[in-house]
């Protein structure tokens, strides 16, 4: 509690604009996989690789601008910044409700046009993208100027808690909102999300005041703010070094939320856990078959944050920051391949509650790092270049894994070579649907359901494959970072750290006459 009452007022308020933002944006995140692939009601028909070379763009958008977006919140005022980003969600969460009446405009048709509502779904996700932008910096740089190094490990754990608190209800508000597989409604999703964000900037123009800035700063032009910007990070190598090395981590992670949703709705069987729901509040989180929405089995990240995060933050502050970083990488790698290997519902469920130990451990360490090196009149620009391993990760990971994905998994792909090579003609099938697909793989293998049919493709295919080649991308990620701690002289730091601590501790003990019994790891 001595540490809590050190941390100022404005940490509070962040946290609620973040938990906010949150519950806007993962909302419409949990269902956004499935909607944009989706060709019944209310569904997008995008390809695997259309959606993910729109989530690449638009991870670019959201993560490059702040490089930018920072300079502009230290020198205009981080609630003018705030308010143009919750202006723009805004417009962005309306016309993602719309794409489809738009492109029924557009195309005077009533037809499912996937060139048009490519192109409009683009344009919303993309503009949702430099709300984001703009929102980050500011909140990031409220949050580390209200902390000091005596409060920063409790203060970003606990940060990182409240916006699980929105990122986990969101895909529950989105999950019922969504409706089922057979009577989507897809756009009441997005008009919450636009409802919230209102929320959000009405609290902002009321509650929020400026943080006091370290020295007066002249206004800067765009291209003054940028070079400024950019001019920072090129004179700081070992944080440059530092992001692109955990860029690898986060194309694996990002992953979670943008490949896995697809991946359970193909191939995972869910109706083993969804029973356990069957009859109960939750039946809106339940498909018509009885099976857990893919979404819920993401949500369990967010619900172990929630149950975990300060224990786990207060645990691992008694640890060297490369410590926990290692450690988390490698308990998240195991939890994300576990969470792609198998078609149990309930391991899937378990891969993901180990996937979210290893993101407690390691995740907010990264903020910190970057949050307590910055300069203290260069938080905001600093806490930008936290996104810059998101743009890497996020937008490379889209371009490989919709391709990838589409090449290893894809259960159309692989249920049509499988007709083909029993038989089949390749020509007659080549327009079949799925479902079509899928029945006559039921036909041809003799199996009694769609599932027994799916583990027939499973066992003849793998698919589980792809989660072993973005794996290994997050694994090299975590032995380059491990090197870099050795080769750039943060371990000789941190050693020559230890001794001075534990000498002064050793002089405060001999003075007391009382024994030190403290560890560092």
């Amino acid at each position: 509690m001595g540490v809590l009452k050190t941390i100022k007022p404005s940490f509070w308020l962040a946290n609620v604009q973040e938990a906010g933002e949150r519950l806007a944006y993962f909302g419409i995140r949990a269902v956004l996989p499935l909607m944009m692939v989706s060709v019944g009601a209310g569904g997008l028909g995008l390809s695997m690789f259309q959606k993910g070379l729109i989530f690449s763009v638009w991870a670019l958008i959201q993560c490059l601008v702040p490089m930018v977006s920072g300079g502009f919140s230290e020198s205009f005022g981080y609630k003018k910044s705030i308010i143009v980003a919750f202006v723009i969600n805004f417009l962005g969460y309306i016309l993602m409700a719309n794409i489809l009446n738009v492109s029924a405009l557009l195309t005077e048709s009533a037809e499912l046009n996937q060139t048009v509502n490519f192109w409009l779904m683009m344009l919303s996700g993309c503009t949702i993208g430099l709300g984001t932008a703009i929102f980050k910096p500011p909140v990031g740089g409220i949050v580390a100027k209200s902390l000091n190094e005596k409060n920063s490990g409790l203060g970003f754990g606990i940060f990182y808690w409240v916006v699980n608190v929105g990122g986990f209800l969101a895909p529950l508000a989105a999950s019922a909102l969504r409706g089922t597989d057979e009577a989507p409604t897809w756009h009441y999703v997005f008009y919450g999300a636009a409802i919230v964000t209102v929320i959000n900037l009405i609290v902002t123009v009321i509650f929020f005041k400026e943080p006091e800035h370290t020295e007066d700063s002249p206004k800067q032009s765009a291209g003054e703010v940028f070079r400024n910007t950019l001019g920072v990070l090129w004179h700081d190598k070992m944080m440059l070094l530092f992001l692109l090395i955990v860029s690898g981590f986060w194309l694996m992670f990002m992953q979670l939320w943008d490949l896995l949703p697809n991946f359970l709705d193909e191939w995972v069987d869910r109706r083993d856990v969804g029973q356990l729901f069957a009859g109960t509040v939750f039946t809106p989180f339940l498909e018509s078959n009885g099976a857990l929405k893919p979404e819920m089995i993401i949500n369990i990240d967010a619900a172990m944050i929630l149950i975990l995060v300060i224990p786990l933050s207060a645990l691992f502050s008694r640890f060297r920051m490369m410590t926990s970083l290692s450690i988390g990488m490698a308990i998240s790698v195991v939890g994300f391949v576990m969470s792609g290997m198998t078609m149990s519902g309930g391991i899937a469920c378990l891969g993901v509650v180990v996937f979210a130990i290893g993101e407690i451990t390691c995740s907010p360490k990264f903020d910190e790092y970057v949050g307590m090196t910055a300069p203290a009149d260069k938080k905001a620009i600093y806490m930008g270049f936290v996104n810059i391993p998101f743009a890497i990760g996020w937008a490379v990971g889209n371009l490989i894994s919709g391709p990838l994905y589409e090449q290893m998994s894809s259960k159309t792909k692989l249920a049509t070579q499988y007709l083909v090579e029993h038989g089949q003609d390749s020509a007659a099938i080549s327009n079949y649907s799925q479902e079509e697909l899928m029945a006559l793989v039921q036909k041809v293998s003799g199996t009694g359901d769609s599932f027994e049919a799916t583990r027939v493709l499973w066992e003849a295919s793998d698919p589980w494959m792809i989660w072993i080649v973005l794996g290994a991308i997050g694994f090299a990620s975590m032995g380059g970072l491990i090197v870099f701690y050795f080769k750039s002289g943060m371990a000789e730091k941190d050693r020559l750290a230890s001794e001075k601590t534990l000498a002064a501790s050793e002089d405060s003990d001999a003075a007391s006459g009382e024994p030190d019994t403290s560890d560092k790891a």
